[in-house]
């Protein structure tokens, strides 16, 4: 057996023990007095020796219970209700559209519509007009219906929901401003309220983001619109089965420069219901991505994988920096050789200044290899310049940064994010990586954790949905990590590389994707590919005083220049918390 699938082997054996040790430990402690229980809790480095245990176990990975969760989401809510009570309610009418199947839940909508603090008017957009007349004249406000959208009706101040749904009564004191800004389509956060009116499970969502749209049809609800002109590219879909979230997508497809604004205030209550297990988008929107993508379902979630189609697969340059490290690159080389069914790569092996014999004997042997270049940088090691060196010298219209310590996993991988990385709106591509026992490494990265950045979902299962299923889910992000990365070589000569100067170990890959995000570009967490990552294992860790000087130095540049990510990044909603990187609920 291969030395590293031995290990891996060994450490999930370890960690099936592990696991079944902390069950008994957890179920122990269950069974201890509070009052005990509160005890142990004055001494601060025994709580957090438990807490590392659960998570490095995987029974935890830092999600709060469902308890400490509606806790923080009741300060949330309270939060939220002072800002929107000092906000003045604007007198400009609103104009409530209502897709309706469902009497019982349209029901529900128009009997809570009559706490609004502005003047509103409803239109029920529905397949069978006759069966929903009996709405008319029996409510305060005016109601109409209709099967097609009248061509010659304009309007101004739309609003549209779901039957079942409920709105906050200060709707208009923030939609009502939108029709004098530069916004056309604006959306808002939602949530679930029970038929006792107890609000929970919010959807904080990021901002707009159209592969999240065409992979979770996440904004289904909530959408504003500055006028009914706005309704003409998606009219043939908000009919039969299909609704909001189609007509979003339909929007993106048909105008890919479109901007939607998003107001990280949950302002629809949707009325419970069974969890969505259907597809997030109707048949007629999946055909119409069918001609660019290859589209799959999920097996269990509702949610889309899609494979971008790609009409001359291009040659990809796969960049891979080491010193020595015989056994990983080793590991890291044949699994790409014998696992990935995208054939057209090649590999630049970059040896920085190996002096280990089975390293350089394999290296050798490597050479002789038609698919590997092996190159030589004689410098000390700087991680920036010795990438920068390898692309430089890159035969591929693509660029695939990859770590030594990078295993392949899904034969796929690299189909999927040369799919991504084709488009011409998509800048940096990054994959999902795992710890060898299975945990999540890194799927995206988010400005602001820790003061700086850090990577979403960390240490949760692999085959966790993740929050709102971003996790199983293909989407943007700020940043992904040149652990494995796919860039178009252009664009990566565009912004200058990686800055070899001030970021010479740390935080360069998200320096890097901001500032290809800033040549107008997309950069993509790609799900489907996944890879186990054997994190730092070459490089060591920053635990010198030395090291720990460079870090915080690079640390500081990258708060000063990008300070604007930092304090708010539009791939992660304001009410979440920057202390874990789980997606749990801020502390207001």
């Amino acid at each position: 057996m291969h030395q590293t699938a031995f290990v891996r082997n060994l450490f999930e054996r370890v960690n099936v023990l592990k696991k079944y040790i902390m069950m008994g430990v957890k179920l122990t402690i269950g069974l201890v007095p509070k009052t005990i229980r509160k005890q142990f809790k004055r001494f601060p480095w025994l709580t957090s020796l438990y807490s590392r245990s659960l998570q490095k176990s995987g029974l935890s990975y830092g999600i709060p219970t469902k308890r400490k969760t509606a806790k923080l989401y009741s300060r949330l809510i309270d939060f939220q209700e002072v800002k929107l009570n000092s906000l003045e309610c604007p007198q400009s009418d609103i104009v409530l559209i209502i897709l309706s199947e469902d009497h019982e839940r349209l029901a529900f909508t128009l009997s809570s519509l009559v706490n609004q603090k502005s003047t509103i008017s409803v239109i029920l957009w529905v397949n069978d007009e006759a069966e929903y007349t009996q709405y008319i004249d029996k409510h305060p406000f005016k109601i109409s219906v209709c099967k097609f959208w009248p061509s010659e009706l304009e309007l101004t101040n739309l609003f549209l929901i779901n039957a079942g749904d409920k709105l906050h009564p200060n709707l208009a004191s923030v939609i009502g401003p939108l029709s004098s800004s530069e916004h056309k389509l604006a959306y808002v956060d939602s949530d679930f309220i029970t038929s006792k009116l107890i609000r929970h499970s919010p959807k904080l969502h990021c901002d707009w983001d159209p592969d999240l749209q065409l992979s979770t049809g996440y904004i289904n609800t909530g959408l504003w619109l500055r006028t009914s002109s706005e309704l003409s590219n998606g009219l043939n879909l908000l009919k039969g089965q299909t609704g909001i979230a189609d007509f979003v997508a339909n929007r993106y497809l048909h105008s890919p420069n479109i901007k939607i604004h998003h107001i990280p205030l949950v302002l629809v209550h949707s009325l419970d219901s069974k969890e969505q297990i259907n597809a997030p988008l109707c048949k007629d929107m999946t055909d119409k991505i069918s001609s660019m993508a290859r589209v799959t379902k999920h097996d269990s979630l509702p949610l889309f994988h899609m494979l971008w189609k790609v009409t001359q697969p291009p040659l990809v340059s796969l960049i891979i920096p080491t010193k020595n490290s015989y056994e990983l690159v080793k590991a890291c080389i044949e699994s790409i050789l014998t696992k990935t069914t995208y054939q057209n790569y090649e590999i630049l092996l970059i040896d920085n200044q190996s002096n280990e014999k089975t390293s350089l004997d394999y290296f050798a042997l490597l050479s002789q290899n038609p698919k590997i270049r092996v190159l030589q940088y004689n410098d000390t090691f700087n991680y920036s310049a010795i990438n920068n060196f390898a692309v430089s010298v890159a035969d591929g219209e693509l660029v695939g940064l990859i770590n030594n310590d990078i295993e392949v996993i899904s034969p796929d991988w690299l189909t999927f994010m040369v799919g991504q990385a084709c488009r011409i709106d998509i800048g940096c591509v990054g994959a999902k990586l795992l710890y060898p026992d299975g945990r999540i490494q890194h799927a995206g990265v988010v400005m602001g954790y820790g003061g700086g950045a850090g990577h979403a979902h960390k240490y949760f299962p692999r085959d966790h949905s993740g929050y709102l299923n971003r996790l199983a889910a293909t989407n943007c992000f700020s940043a992904v990590t040149a652990a494995c990365l796919v860039v178009k070589k252009a664009d990566y000569l565009a912004v200058g590389g990686l800055d070899e100067v001030n970021l010479q170990v740390a935080f360069n890959d998200v320096d890097f994707c901001l500032k290809v995000l800033a040549l107008g570009r997309r950069n993509i967490y790609c799900a489907e590919a996944e890879l186990f990552h054997h994190e730092s294992v070459s490089r060591g860790f920053d635990d010198t005083k030395e090291k720990q000087a460079r870090f915080f130095s690079e640390l500081g540049f990258l708060q000063e220049k990008w300070a604007k990510y930092i304090e708010h990044d539009p791939a992660y909603n304001s009410n979440l918390t920057l202390r874990r990187e789980n997606f749990s609920i801020k502390e207001c």
